[in-house]
């Protein structure tokens, strides 16, 4: 029994033909994402950096050599707001991490790119994230984090695809 389960049982107390199946999925999923980005928050403060510079740090690295992307690409992939990203990417900067550099395609475009330390800062924390997140599925045996991914996976294509 969970804190959801307490407030479907209200529910059906207070409105007995209340379809609370949906409240009990989406406030489960809500709460644990708040949990989750908590717990990743706080690994992420203790190695300097916050959620959205780790991901834009993320992106450019899982794109591979030479570790460079539009801030348009990035914007994209991460779903931003061009003013998020450009406090994102300042930030990055001033530690470092990346740079912006014109396009080697095209002068009048910009390209961000991992800098030597930004991609040793990466590689230094891609194995412990792994860690990370392995620790806060371990309550699930491995066959039933493929059945969850699976589950994700298909319910979120479908809301991707409408």
């Amino acid at each position: 029994m969970d804190s959801i389960d307490v407030i479907r049982r209200q529910w059906a107390h207070e409105c007995p033909t209340l379809n609370t199946l949906p409240m009990g999925i989406l406030g489960r999923m809500l709460r644990l994402t708040k949990y989750l980005e908590a717990q990743v928050s706080d690994w992420l403060k203790s190695h300097g950096l916050l959620m959205g510079e780790f991901d834009v740090l993320m992106t450019l690295r899982r794109h591979g050599a030479p570790y460079r992307l539009t801030p348009s690409a990035i914007l994209h992939s991460m779903m931003l707001t061009s003013g998020a990203m450009t406090n994102r990417l300042d930030k990055l900067e001033s530690k470092g991490l990346v740079v912006r550099e014109h396009s080697q395609e095209d002068r009048r475009s910009v390209e961000v790119v991992l800098t030597p330390t930004g991609l040793e800062r990466v590689e230094n924390l891609l194995n412990d994230y792994v860690a990370l997140q392995e620790t806060l599925l371990a309550q699930l045996p491995e066959e039933e984090q493929q059945a969850l991914s699976q589950l994700l996976s298909q319910w979120l294509g479908s809301l991707e695809n409408d």
